[in-house]
């Protein structure tokens, strides 16, 4: 296994010191040193790489451009793209502020640079000194460089980049002393588990709940979404109430734990995910007594948006009511009818 972690770090081109530094704090994964090829969102632009014109369209779209420098192989860039990029605040903010680019260090597509210049992907990267992987260079509305990130940010770090570059705070302080200042809030680092959690040895069996249905928790580690999900939202009385009438599991989306399906299909939990095309964690999917989907909840939810969509697969009510939405308006007007009062954003 050490063999393993040092050829990694070879390859990504990091120095000694930061090679101890990374093993002796763990921050490879074993099941990430050996990744294969990456994986991108759909959401990613799908450009010509024309990057004058490119800045100069994010631009009048009130955005800015991220330039992701990537290789094969490369188990950082896959925890990027995996943790970070599923993350629903991140993807979001991405979405609105951002146009994402990834870009092959060792590629040999054609590229036009902000100063005009013709070349490859792979002369682009010697360019602009991309000497690890990965690498990402946000680009201000003139085609400088409003930040650069020099390997992996956890998903906090990240999206205090992110913050940091939408909010032009590169003209203010450097981001070193911008993150000092925010101070993120730092992620538990695993998954939450909870009493009424099943093992997942349990997903093929009948469920033993009120309803019939099963509740399968899709989450990931430093994911602060799932931990609010968690200290937050699971720990209201009105929340817990309609747990009750679910079997409840939870699976690692990125695990290569073996499972069995509701519906009887032999696999990992990190095929399953992907087939059932999980994008964000914390996902809610829900199945009914023969292991069909029947919904799945896969945003960002306060309390009684989780409480309303557990309520609307535990009463049948998706049967009957194929909008959401309407759905939820109605609970929320018959609840206030009853005196209790509704806060959508708690």
């Amino acid at each position: 296994m050490w063999y393993a972690r040092w050829l990694a770090i070879l390859l990504l081109g990091v120095n000694s010191s930061l090679a101890w530094s990374a093993l002796k704090e763990g921050e490879l994964n074993p099941d990430l040193t050996n990744p294969g090829s990456v994986e991108f969102p759909s959401w990613f632009k799908n450009s010509f790489l024309d990057f004058q014109e490119d800045v100069a369209d994010a631009a009048a779209a009130h955005k800015r451009m991220l330039l992701f420098f990537y290789q094969d192989g490369c188990p950082y860039c896959k925890k990027l793209a995996e943790l970070n990029f599923t993350q629903h605040d991140i993807v979001e903010q991405l979405n609105k502020d951002f146009e994402v680019v990834a870009i092959n260090m060792w590629g040999d597509r054609e590229v036009t640079w902000v100063d005009g210049t013709h070349l490859t992907e792979k002369a682009l990267a010697v360019k602009v000194r991309v000497m690890f992987t990965p690498t990402l260079l946000f680009l201000d509305e003139q085609g400088g460089v409003a930040l650069r990130v020099n390997g992996y940010y956890n998903p906090q770090k990240f999206k205090a980049a992110l913050d940091y570059v939408a909010g032009h705070h590169e003209t203010e302080e450097r981001f070193a002393a911008y993150f000092s200042r925010v101070k993120p809030v730092p992620t538990t680092g695993n998954l939450n588990r909870e009493d009424f959690i099943l093992p997942t040895a349990g997903l093929a069996a009948p469920a033993k709940s009120s309803s019939g249905y099963k509740l399968v928790l899709f989450e990931q580690k430093d994911c602060p979404n799932c931990d609010e999900l968690h200290m937050d939202v699971f720990t209201r009385d009105a929340t817990l109430e309609q747990l009750k009438r679910f079997a409840i599991y939870q699976v690692d989306m990125w695990s290569p734990e073996a499972l069995v399906t509701p519906s009887g299909e032999k696999t990992s939990a990190r095929e399953w995910a992907r087939k059932l095309d999980i994008k964000y964690a914390p996902s809610m999917v829900f199945f009914d007594a023969d292991g069909k989907e029947v919904f799945r909840a896969e945003a960002y939810l306060k309390s009684f948006h989780v409480q309303s969509v557990l309520d609307y697969v535990a009463s049948g009510a998706y049967l009957k009511e194929p909008e959401f939405q309407r759905y939820i308006e109605g609970r929320a007007d018959k609840l206030r009818a009853k005196g209790v009062e509704i806060n959508l954003m708690k």
